[in-house]
């Protein structure tokens, strides 16, 4: 592993079973193609499938669970029309985002580990200290909104219970704070896992869970519009006099941005490409893949369940499918399901975070090279006489600090909705649309004024338009919430 990468490695005190490849440091380079890839670094084991994970875990998220209030605000026309357009757009920018992992030839080029190194092999100058800003604030964001989410779904568990013992109408007042607690003490625990490269069963895990509760959201649903014995909303959405005309405006602007959310993968897709196994095929053919894979079938699911929670409760459907308390009953589906959400996001959480961690990592190492505290290891037994685990002492410390201080900024801005649209409209333009359009023209050289650089360029500027509305409607949700909030109450 290159210089300031600091890596967990497990001992065993027996040797390798016979026939066995063995690829360590105590091999060197002279172990060949066998351990390591063209830049020195352990082999990479990364296939479609596993980069279809990460993404879907990334995706698939909180964000799904949104989607129903936002197809309400939108309508029957729009709503199903805008989804389609993120889609496509995602797809289409990340696919040129892929081009970008190696500088140069896409099979033999310089590879650009992290999504700034890409902006600075390409751009280069203050635009890269920007990405930097947008893209670590961003999963900071994302971080907290993953914590609101969850603890959201842990207090739904206990209410539904609640309310299937006590009655619909008993208020059930909990405090989300000690859930928002247990996320953060699970989250300290997995944020130790080192890299990308070993948490590909928990991306797995994540993305069937995603798949699970997402099914149980459209089961439930189908199972509402069969009671209501036919389908709510309006071609046009929520109505002007059920809300004002201001209202109506800001609530589809920051649907807009709930959408956008749900698509944005595209600040982690570099980190996720450096998974990949080395060529044949090139990284971005098999990326651009997974792409498509990942894209469609989170279309699919967005679109299903996004439609269903309208068809089922209209202009009321909740902010949350499967927290909102549309349904109460099964409860023990419901609870199922928020645990499902709970699982996922523990995966997602860590899948987002990745690069912020490996960043801050990397430049202790550079700015302290001989600090023990930073570079050193401490082993800690597993299980005494077996299995030893090496622990980085700064990594422990700093990722636990970033986990205590996202569980706590989540306490006090717990808006689930809110969150989610600046989150998606923060990220969506910068990331997934301005940085991967610039690097491609520059990578492929793209003359300017041609045909292909004027609708580029006017892609950019319509997606900026969208996301400058879809913060604009998100800031406003949040000044309304906070004018009722109180932190730390029960609700």
């Amino acid at each position: 592993m290159a210089a300031g990468n600091v890596v967990a490695t497990y001992y065993y005190p027996t040797a390798a079973p016979g026939g066995m490849e063995v690829c360590g440091a105590e091999l060197g380079r002279g172990a060949g193609d066998k351990c390591f890839d063209d830049d020195g670094r352990p082999k990479r084991s990364g296939t479609m499938w596993t980069a279809s994970a990460h993404i879907i875990t990334a995706v698939i998220g909180s964000g799904v669970l949104s989607l129903g209030w936002a197809i309400a605000q939108l309508g029957w026309v729009a709503g199903p029309a805008v989804m389609l357009l993120f889609s496509l757009v995602t797809y289409y920018t990340s696919a040129l985002l892929a081009d970008c992992y190696r500088s140069g030839d896409p099979t033999t080029g310089k590879r650009n580990y992290t999504y700034m190194d890409a902006v600075n092999a390409n751009l280069s100058g203050v635009k890269v200290k920007i990405c930097g800003f947008l893209q670590y604030a961003n999963i900071v964001g994302v971080a907290i909104g993953y914590t609101i989410a969850a603890s959201i779904s842990m207090l739904a568990i206990r209410r539904a219970n609640c309310f299937h013992q006590k009655g619909h109408g008993n208020p059930c007042a909990i405090s989300s704070t000690p859930y928002m607690i247990i996320f953060g003490v699970a989250e300290i625990f997995f944020s130790q896992i080192p890299d990308f490269d070993q948490i590909s069963w928990l991306s797995i895990l994540a993305a069937v869970m995603s798949f699970t509760y997402s099914t149980i959201g459209l089961g439930l649903g189908i199972v509402q519009v069969i009671a209501n014995k036919g389908v709510q909303g309006s071609l046009t959405g929520i109505s002007i006099g059920v809300v004002t005309p201001m209202d109506k405006v800001w609530r589809s602007l920051q649907a807009f941005g709930d959408i956008a959310f749900a698509y944005s993968y595209s600040l982690i897709l570099i980190e996720i490409q450096d998974t990949i196994r080395a060529p044949p095929p090139s990284e971005s053919t098999v990326m651009k893949r997974a792409t498509v894979v990942s894209v469609a079938v989170t279309t699919l699911f967005y679109i299903l369940c996004g439609c269903m929670g309208y068809a089922a409760f209209g202009d009321g459907a909740p902010g949350n499918l499967l927290t909102g308390f549309g349904f109460y009953e099964p409860f023990w589906l419901l609870d199922v399901a928020n645990a499902a959400i709970v699982v996922h996001l523990v995966g997602a959480y860590q899948v987002y975070c990745q690069p912020l961690f490996a960043f801050v990592e990397k430049w202790a190492a550079r700015r302290w090279p001989g600090s023990a505290f930073v570079t050193g290891e401490v082993e800690v037994p597993l299980l005494p006489g077996r299995r030893r685990y090496k622990v980085n002492p700064f990594r422990a410390t700093w990722r636990t600090a970033f986990v205590v201080a996202t569980t706590v900024v989540s306490m006090l801005l717990p808006f689930f909705n809110d969150v989610v649209g600046f989150l998606g409209a923060l990220g969506f333009w910068p990331l997934t649309v301005y940085f991967p359009v610039e690097m491609y023209v520059v990578q492929k050289k793209v003359p300017q004024w041609s045909t292909r650089w004027v609708c580029l360029q006017m892609l950019s500027l319509g997606c900026l338009v969208i996301s400058v509305a879809a913060a604009a409607g998100s800031i406003a949700g949040i000044a309304s919430d906070l004018k009722v909030y109180r932190p730390f109450k029960s609700y």
